[in-house]
């Protein structure tokens, strides 16, 4: 996890180091606030940052009044930022920092940007707040008010506008842009627009003072427009030191992307502060790219901005990944985030049910139950839409079905699970029929040949769904499937019958990882005390199709034995549907979130023998085999699904929803960009 190859570095991938700084602030002292600037630049550049914004007026402070005014003040500031310009150069580091800038008679209230040893542009605000607290237009002029779009310091001739937009000639999708603080509170903000020309990091200089309440609208705002924007937002407040003869500070500092949180200061701190986290513009210009909406409105409401080119740091020091990073990308660490999707899967999917039962008038279901995870989902979802339609739970009709691989075990949890929901069950030996089969189309197995075949494989799961069918038929019944999500981008389904094929399939939007925490959280719930102890004895079963006898050695057929772990599966299936990311990315994703079991945060009820760790020779193979079967192998199978609900954020697999594509593909770009570019 600590290696420095090009591969191991997140800039190789696409990622921004990015840094929110909260400085202690020295009032009216632009020395003593420049000192505090620079010893956060050179801690950042040790860090691997490629950008640092700091809080509005962070050479000054905000709150000092008609001092602003002083010339011997403003002199001062003009030689600081000169100072700190040659910083960024040492440091290899791009800056964003707060200062009152005059340009002709005005004076402005900016965004002062350096890097490389020179100033790239300055930013003026533009929406100046003079109500209640503030009384900003005292002393400044908006940018609107500007006569120039350039401004002298130091001798040197800048941008000087709003909406500047900062793009790294060296670095793909490395481009910003600056806002100050009530720019954010506008309706428009200036933010929007620079989103609109390119820029996928929005940054906001603040001085919003601290009340009851304020740090939630904040963070709102930012989760808000880093999801409008489809871009990251970097915002910091300032902090102690501000004067607070009437007024009090936070500190508060966060970075969002695509509406989630990667990182947050401690408020309230005494201390200077860096808030770090890596910002991932690859994605961002991934999910402009397949978001159309966003693409119409950058041609309709999109203005010509002025680019400002910089050469961003190219060195190896970034090390690991700084962000959060889900291991389960369907299933959040947090559990109250992990019970509100839980809810909100489950009765997904029990609307769903309901609303195929009364549009086609059935009051019947018929169900295949074999004693594992998605089978006791689905049938667990159907217990639900039942009730909250006032049917009797007995007119679910509930099958066993034991083949020649079908374990005591499976069998009994499958018998006690219908026996506690209080559904019909029934068991229906398929051996027989199978064997007749098996002989009827001349298998060696009929023989008494131990071949257990694709053939002798199939033969039993179509068995179990032409049973299902011809059931449902009697009992004037749907049948309710239960394949899932992961299986479906696998092709791990007998095309036609078993799980592939039902009347209507609730499990078909949801990836197995869910779904082991979806049945947690029904055993969980008081009125399925009589049903816990057989719902967690199933999570506690290897997953298995039990279409082929035990060996030898007594060890049972195993699924992930043969298509890898659903863990990694799932991870890759998320990263492929949802963003197009490239499988060097994702391998990369991957060895971050699963080298190494001790590090980051596991989701709720996570069982201790499910916490594992894998090497990236271990997901690359896994990787290989995923791209080969999602890509080249099973896309016929997807086209030719039942209806089901979408739910999850990753994505359907139905063509006539998230994924469309040939079934006649093939893999070859993707094991390619694999091979060239994971060691």
């Amino acid at each position: 996890m600590t290696q420095t190859s090009p591969f191991h570095l997140p800039r190789t991938h696409g990622f921004v180091r990015v840094a929110a700084a909260t400085p202690v602030v020295h009032i009216a002292d632009p020395l003593a606030n420049a000192a505090e600037h620079e010893a956060l630049i050179r801690q950042a550049g040790d860090q691997g940052v490629d950008l640092i914004v700091f809080p509005e007026l962070s050479l000054t402070a905000y709150a000092i009044d008609d001092l602003l005014m002083q010339d011997a003040l403003l002199v001062e500031v003009e030689r600081q930022i000169a100072r700190l310009a040659q910083v960024t150069a040492e440091a290899g580091v791009i800056a964003v920092i707060g200062a009152p800038i005059r340009n002709g008679d005005a004076l402005f209230n900016c965004a002062v940007v350096l890097g490389g040893g020179e100033v790239l542009g300055v930013v003026p605000k533009t929406y100046l707040p003079n109500y209640r607290e503030y009384y900003e237009k005292r002393w400044f002029a908006a940018s609107t008010a500007r006569t120039e779009d350039t401004v002298v310091l130091n001798g040197e001739t800048v941008d000087f506008a709003p909406g500047l937009i900062f793009e790294a000639t060296n670095r793909p999708g490395f481009v910003f842009a600056v806002e100050i603080c009530e720019d954010f509170w506008a309706p428009l903000p200036p933010s929007t627009r620079a989103a609109l020309a390119g820029a996928r990091i929005l940054c906001n200089l603040s001085a919003s003072n601290i009340v009851i309440g304020k740090a939630e609208e904040r963070a709102v705002l930012c989760a808000s427009q880093s999801v409008r924007a489809m871009a990251a937002y970097v915002f910091s407040a300032s902090g102690w030191g501000e004067s607070t003869t009437d007024l009090a500070w936070d500190g508060q500092a966060t970075i969002h992307e695509l509406g989630a949180k990667l990182a947050e200061s401690q408020r309230f701190a005494m201390t200077s502060q860096l808030t770090v986290a890596d910002v991932d513009v690859g994605r961002i210009g991934l999910d402009r790219l397949r978001n159309g909406t966003f693409a119409d409105c950058a041609r309709q409401e999109g203005e010509a901005a002025t680019v400002v080119p910089f050469v961003a740091r190219e060195d190896d020091t970034t090390g690991g990944l700084i962000r959060p990073l889900d291991r389960f990308p369907f299933v959040p660490d947090d559990p109250a985030r992990l019970d509100q999707d839980c809810f909100e899967a489950f009765n997904i999917q029990v609307q769903g049910l309901m609303r195929r039962l009364t549009a086609t008038g059935t009051t019947r279901l018929v169900i295949g139950v074999s004693g594992g995870l998605d089978s006791t989902q689905a049938l667990l979802v159907a217990c639900r839409a039942f009730d909250r339609l006032e049917l009797p739970r007995s007119d679910i009709l509930a099958y066993t079905m034991p083949g020649f691989a079908t374990s005591d075990g499976t069998k009994a949890n499958a018998w006690a699970l219908m026996t506690a929901l209080g559904v019909t069950g029934s068991e229906l030996d398929i051996r027989p029929a199978a064997e007749q089969m098996l002989k009827d189309i001349g298998h060696p197995y009929a023989d008494g040949q131990p071949v257990h075949d694709i053939t002798f494989e199939n033969v039993q799961a179509g068995l179990r769904t032409d049973y299902l069918f011809r059931l449902a038929n009697q009992n004037r019944a749907l049948v309710l499937g239960t394949g899932d999500l992961s299986e479906l981008a696998l092709g791990w389904a007998t095309y036609g019958v078993g799980d592939h094929m039902s009347h209507y399939n609730v499990n078909g939007g949801v990836a197995k990882t869910l779904i082991r925490h979806l049945i947690r959280w029904v055993a969980n719930r008081e009125d399925m005390a009589g049903a816990a102890g057989v719902l967690n004895a199933i999570l506690d079963t290897e997953i298995s199709p039990e279409l082929v006898p035990a060996g030898a050695d007594g060890k049972i057929q195993s699924t992930e034995a043969s298509v890898g772990p659903y863990a990694l599966n799932d991870f890759f299936l998320f990263h492929v549907t949802r963003f197009g990311t490239a499988p060097s990315k994702i391998a990369f994703l991957a060895h971050q979130a699963w080298g190494d079991a001790s590090s980051g945060h596991w989701p709720a009820n996570t069982p201790e023998d499910e916490k594992v760790e894998y090497d990236l020779s271990t997901i690359k193979a896994w990787l290989r085999k995923f791209l080969v079967r999602f890509f080249a192998t099973s896309q016929f199978k997807r086209s030719a699904l039942p209806n089901g609900p979408k739910v999850v954020t990753g994505g359907s697999l139905s063509p006539r929803g998230d994924w469309r594509a040939p079934s006649d593909g093939n893999a070859r770009v993707w094991l390619d960009e694999l091979d060239a570019h994971v060691p």
